[in-house]
């Protein structure tokens, strides 16, 4: 009987960690986590003159995990309320109730301060600066505007797109007035249109129901914010040839780049054309494969 009690015991003692371990990863948002983290690695290996080190690249990814993830961690926090009244956020932990607000901040802070001093130790201090401006900017500026107006998302662009600047600032003898971690910083930065207007686009109702502000016309999916996403990703085109032209990555790259933001204006015409949300998924699901692309093929081809 007793070991059958303490078999139990332990199985829901494994339940119960199991359960918080997978609260914390929705805490912070991991595979949306990763994704950031994963441009700021990229952007750092190449910086040129730096060569892959596995502690390294360890040590900035882990570093950004806990910067990002503080930054959703509050994100949450702030939006529980709202969290709740949706349906795709309603089960994230502090929405449901499943984890309390000062565990949550309690955690964020944890993570945020480590992840800043551990970009200053092992990094640069112009990187741990830009990691707290940036979590500070999505945490307490972006998040509390996302229903104030719809200019949230170009606020909320600028925070999604540091990571490639701070990943380019962690290398040693880097400073602002280098090309490149602005040109990696302006890929990301209007990536983020199209593909955060079409999630947008989708969740409308969802979104609409929380009192969020995000698409550019008040009357919802439109025409004018199908416009806004050809606009977007035809920019995208002539600053996708930027890393060729500043000698960051060769001519192999440079064509990956522009197929892939050639694909991304056929998609968002498409959407602008049809009107539907099978157009605005495709937008959706083809930026995440255009990031993943385009961040490779810059690293394949590194020059120098």
């Amino acid at each position: 009987m007793d070991t059958e009690t303490n078999n139990t015991s332990s199985r829901s003692g494994s339940f119960v960690l199991a359960s918080k371990v997978q609260d914390y990863f929705q805490l912070i948002k991991f595979t949306l986590s990763f994704m950031v983290v994963f441009s700021s690695v990229i952007s750092y290996l190449l910086v040129p003159g730096v060569s892959f080190d596995l502690a390294l690249v360890l040590l900035l990814f882990i570093a950004g995990m806990l910067i990002t993830g503080s930054a959703n961690a509050i994100n949450q926090i702030l939006e529980k309320n709202t969290d709740a009244l949706m349906h795709r956020t309603s089960k994230r932990p502090v929405a449901s109730g499943r984890m309390g607000v000062r565990e949550a901040y309690t955690f964020a802070g944890v993570c945020g301060i480590t992840g800043v001093i551990m970009l200053g130790y092992f990094f640069t201090f112009n990187s741990a600066m830009l990691g707290l401006f940036s979590l500070l900017l999505y945490g307490f500026v972006y998040t509390p505007l996302k229903k104030v107006n719809s200019i949230a998302v170009l606020v909320g662009a600028i925070p999604g797109a540091l990571p490639c600047l701070i990943g380019w600032m962690a290398a040693p003898g880097t400073t602002f007035a280098d090309p490149g971690g602005w040109i990696l910083f302006a890929i990301q930065f209007l990536w983020q249109f199209p593909h955060f207007w079409a999630i947008a686009w989708i969740a409308h109702e969802d979104y609409s129901k929380a009192g969020f502000k995000l698409l550019p016309s008040h009357q919802g999916p439109t025409k004018f914010t199908a416009l806004q996403s050809v606009m977007y990703s035809v920019i995208m085109v002539p600053v996708g040839m930027l890393p060729y032209y500043y000698n960051i990555s060769g001519s192999f790259s440079l064509w990956v780049l522009f197929a892939c933001n050639l694909v991304m204006v056929l998609l968002s015409i498409q959407l602008f054309i049809k009107m539907d949300k099978p157009s605005a998924r495709k937008v959706m699901f083809g930026s995440y494969l255009y990031l993943m692309i385009v961040l490779l093929s810059l690293y394949a081809d590194k020059v120098g």
